[in-house]
């Protein structure tokens, strides 16, 4: 793995405008929610990495041996090149607010960075993440606002995991919402709705 810069997508903002940071689902690219990034805050700094892991041929930004079963010094790693990319984007737009956007795996790189480099994202909508593992107390979580986005019979994050994020991040002292809706995996339009309404607020 080298630091080559990551293939991604950009919008320059209005000067002293919000940045917001994307990250694609499975199989997803740089663009999968770029465009709805620049409708959910007009004239933001938007920006969109491709996750540089290959998975059959699908488009990740860490690698897995199963479903639910991380290769977690492979995430360290990854987690660790995600920061940094991060910081030179809040270092390149000068942006002094920072929102994050991800979806599954999208969602799960962000959090993950989030446990480890906690003053990089201001504010984070996690849709159907899955950590499936324990994380250690992160104080610097707390006031950070956090949406969660979930499917109360998603198979690929189980609804007793998304719980548990979410009593985990309340417990560090972030503010936590938590949106269900009643399928699985996909996205809903409830969820678009309460996406929109968060980070408009």
């Amino acid at each position: 793995m080298t630091d080559a810069p990551y293939t991604h997508a950009t919008t320059q903002g209005r000067p002293g405008a919000p940045l917001l940071l994307t990250f694609h689902g499975t199989g997803g690219t740089e663009h999968q929610f770029h465009s709805f990034a620049e409708r959910l805050i007009p004239g933001a700094h938007v920006v969109s990495p491709r996750g540089d892991v290959s998975e059959g041929g699908m488009n990740r930004y860490f690698r897995r041996t199963g479903e639910g079963v991380y290769d977690m010094d492979d995430l360290a790693r990854r987690r660790d090149r995600m920061a940094r990319f991060i910081l030179d984007q809040k270092t390149r737009t000068a942006a002094g607010d920072v929102a994050g956007l991800g979806y599954s795996n999208g969602a799960n790189i962000l959090m993950a960075v989030a446990l480890t480099y906690p003053d990089l994202v201001d504010r984070m909508v996690l849709m159907h993440p899955l950590i499936p593992w324990s994380p250690a107390p992160q104080p610097g979580l707390a006031g950070r606002r956090i949406l969660i986005t979930a499917g109360q019979r998603d198979p690929i994050c189980p609804a007793a995991l998304t719980q548990a994020l979410a009593d985990y991040l309340t417990a560090q002292g972030a503010d936590v919402t938590l949106e269900w809706h009643s399928g699985g995996h996909e996205i809903s339009q409830g969820e678009v709705q309460a996406i929109t309404d968060f980070l408009a607020g």
